[in-house]
């Protein structure tokens, strides 16, 4: 019987594999805290695994240790997007697998859900209900932003700066672009027929800090982009600008940024993501009051996407992890290097008693 190692169980992926005809381990950590079991603990439980699986998992990620525990491993599925916890370039080097879960209902949701943050800074609707709730009333400070531009009498608008212009900043600029404002992106990585397709002007990075009202990060997490955003780059940006991330805590120096808000080098933050998760008690960031709106990494949790929108995520991991065993190259294959070899170790190789194949 395969054995598969769920690292950080959610949703009904334990009961699909199960139903699958597999031997299930479940690990600690799961959707409401990424805290789990460590390296060690990792490594007895995926001994001899033919699969990992799971949503994020901060405490002990998918090391080169956990990833050799096994001669048999096959795939590592994860049941969200981002695969930063999990070593990539060794799962590669072995010719492991390693999927993730674009699905519509998590990214859809992070790109609303900045939509959500970046109106709530813009507006003042936070202060605007505080300060009436404590007794007051109207006050020029809660003046909010005007967003788009008006031919009226020419007021320009802000801009809107994305960094990253995939799933999610593609569609946070697609939202927006009924507000009338201006939207630049930068993204080196992407065809330009993107920046045509979502209305959106290309600069370059310097450019973007520089002109934007408020710089929205979508990234993912690697050697490149982790501390993107430092006391350098803070610097560059307008005094009244607004800064959000709901992609990765590790693209974000968060010293710096905490510094930037104290000192007043930019006006306000967002932030759904952090360095460590949970942020630790004393983060300064706690402390900013206004300066900066915070949340718990759950900016894709809403109803009708299913618990932090991985309602379909682990139905997807599931559905790699099987057809991995049976032999099959399963969709949404992260690191497509690994499969020339992988077909050379597992293709064809059926680990699945009495499978008849291919799962649907």
């Amino acid at each position: 019987m395969a054995k598969v190692f769920v690292f950080a169980p959610t949703g009904d992926t334990a009961s699909l594999l199960e139903g699958g005809g597999c031997q299930v381990v479940l690990g600690k950590a799961g959707w409401h805290t990424p805290q789990g079991n460590n390296e060690p603990e990792m490594i007895a439980m995926a001994a001899e695994a033919d699969a990992l699986t799971g949503t994020s998992i901060r405490s002990s990620p998918i090391s080169r240790n956990i990833l050799v525990a096994s001669r048999n491993l096959r795939i590592v599925a994860k049941s969200t997007v981002g695969v930063d916890d999990i070593d990539v370039e060794a799962a590669t080097e072995l010719g492991i697998l390693v999927t993730h879960a674009p699905t519509e209902s998590n990214w859809g949701a992070v790109a609303e859900g900045t939509v959500a943050i970046i109106l709530a800074l813009l507006k003042r609707v936070r202060e605007r209900d505080a300060h009436i709730k404590a007794g007051g009333w109207r006050d020029e400070s809660l003046q909010g932003t005007y967003l788009g531009r008006r031919l009226s009498d020419g007021y320009p608008g802000i801009t809107l700066g994305i960094i990253g212009l995939g799933r999610i900043g593609g569609r946070v600029s697609q939202l927006f672009r009924p507000w009338n404002m201006r939207v630049i992106a930068f993204d080196p990585y992407i065809p330009d027929y993107r920046f045509l397709e979502f209305g959106v002007e290309p600069v370059d990075l310097e450019t973007l800090l520089r002109e934007s009202d408020v710089v929205s990060m979508h990234v993912v997490l690697n050697k490149e982009t982790r501390h993107m955003m430092g006391a350098e780059q803070f610097g560059q940006m307008k005094p009244t600008a607004i800064f959000v991330n709901t992609s990765r805590g590790g693209a974000v120096d968060e010293a710096a940024l905490a510094q930037a808000l104290e000192n007043g080098t930019i006006r306000a933050a967002g932030i759904d993501v952090f360095e460590d998760e949970p942020i630790a008690r004393d983060s300064p960031l706690r402390r900013l009051g206004d300066k900066v709106m915070l949340s718990p990494h759950m900016i894709s949790a809403n109803r009708g996407g299913g618990l932090g929108g991985l309602g379909h995520g682990s139905v997807w991991a599931a559905e790699s992890v099987l057809h991995a065993l049976a032999g099959e190259v399963p969709d949404h294959v992260f690191n497509t290097d690994a499969i020339p070899l992988w077909l050379e170790r597992f293709g064809g190789r059926n680990a699945l008693e009495g499978a008849p194949g291919r799962r649907q």
